[in-house]
């Protein structure tokens, strides 16, 4: 049975295998593998939007209401809107710092990386943390 803790639990094993792809790509970088940073990066990318929009479709089709009432029945309302401050503008960011890369416009692409790593974090700390699993 599809469930919102269970959906939940699932984008949490998700974005913590997709967080250690990014490590893993900027591990590349720093040692100057650019073509392998670009290939891990657009990886991260396709995984990543691929969970926005199955979670999408669950929410929105499949299982319209399921997380409006695991979130008003576990109270987390709050915990909910924090991780959404960060994680719908690192999906929004997310295309264009992977274009401004694969394009090699670095002048644009290193200050907007460095603002979605730092989404990406609130993301993976509200997200992992803060946002409830259980039944």
């Amino acid at each position: 049975m599809l469930t919102a803790a269970g959906v939940i639990l699932s984008l949490k094993i998700a974005v913590i295998a997709v967080t250690l792809l990014l490590i893993a790509s900027l591990v590349a970088l720093a040692r100057g593998k650019y073509r392998l940073h670009g290939i891990l990066n657009t990886v991260f990318f396709v995984l990543t939007m691929t969970a926005v929009i199955g979670l999408e479709v669950i929410a929105n089709f499949i299982k319209p209401g399921v997380f409006h009432e695991y979130f008003t029945r576990t109270d987390s309302w709050t915990e909910f809107y924090i991780h959404l401050c960060f994680s719908i503008p690192c999906a929004i960011l997310a295309p264009i710092v992977l274009y401004t890369g694969l394009r090699g416009r670095i002048r644009i692409h290193y200050p907007l990386a460095f603002v979605f790593l730092v989404g990406w974090i609130g993301t993976f700390i509200t997200g992992v943390f803060f946002l409830p699993h259980a039944p």
